[in-house]
Order: structure tokens, then sequence, then C-alpha cells
């Protein structure tokens, strides 16, 4: 499960945002606790509540006192839009620099994109 190089509590915390924003986790359900990602992952538990910790931190996970953690209620729409604008940063800026070098116009690289599309 774990990759090299990124901080496991981060990784943690990935799979859960995964599985709200799949729909595995719907609002107002339970995260699995602490101890069951620890176990699952072979990790500490430390480092698993440090990842829920972060989503609760954030507003995607709420904590209901001796029952557990629980999706809140936007979380899907929030974590869907924090990650359409990564997505742009990481993917959509750089793409349109070097469109840029070349020469290559929106209207030219929107028509890439639809032939692109229809090469699937």
């Amino acid at each position: 499960m774990m990759e090299n190089g990124r901080p496991l509590f981060a990784q943690v915390a990935e799979l859960i945002e995964n599985s709200i924003i799949d729909g595995t986790l719907a609002e107002d359900t339970q995260v699995p606790s602490t101890n069951e990602l620890a176990a699952f992952h072979r990790i500490n538990p430390a480092t698993a509540a440090k990842g829920l910790n972060q989503l609760a931190a954030e507003g995607i996970i709420y904590k209901k006192r001796g029952i557990g953690m629980f999706v809140s209620a936007g979380a899907r729409e929030a974590l869907k839009s924090r990650r359409r604008e990564r997505f742009a940063r990481q993917y959509i800026e750089p793409l349109v620099a070097e469109a840029d070098k070349l020469g290559v116009g929106i209207a030219e690289l929107k028509s890439m994109l639809d032939q692109w599309e229809k090469n699937l």
C-alpha cells in the first residue's frame, strides 16, 4: 500500500479521501478506526491517527466522542474541488505553458484534446 517518499500519515489521509471521493464512504459514514487502519496497512497506530487527525483538522471528517470518526457533510464536494485545483496546477498550467512555447493556442490545444479523446 504505502509508497516510498511520501509520509505514511499523508498516504492514509489520501486513502480515506479517495474512498470519500469515489463514494465508498458517504457523508455521515463511519471511517475505519485508527487501529483498523494500522492493522490492515501494518503501520503504527499513531501514524494512522495522524492521518485521520489531518482530515479532521481540514473538516473532512469529524469525531463523535466515544464512537469514532465520520465523514463530514459536504466532504466529497470539498475534496473534489481541492483536487480539481491541484490538478489544474500540476497538469493544466504546465500543459498550457508548453503549448504556448510551441505556438499552440488554446483553440488548437482543445482540438488536440478532442482528437485524443476520439482515439481512446
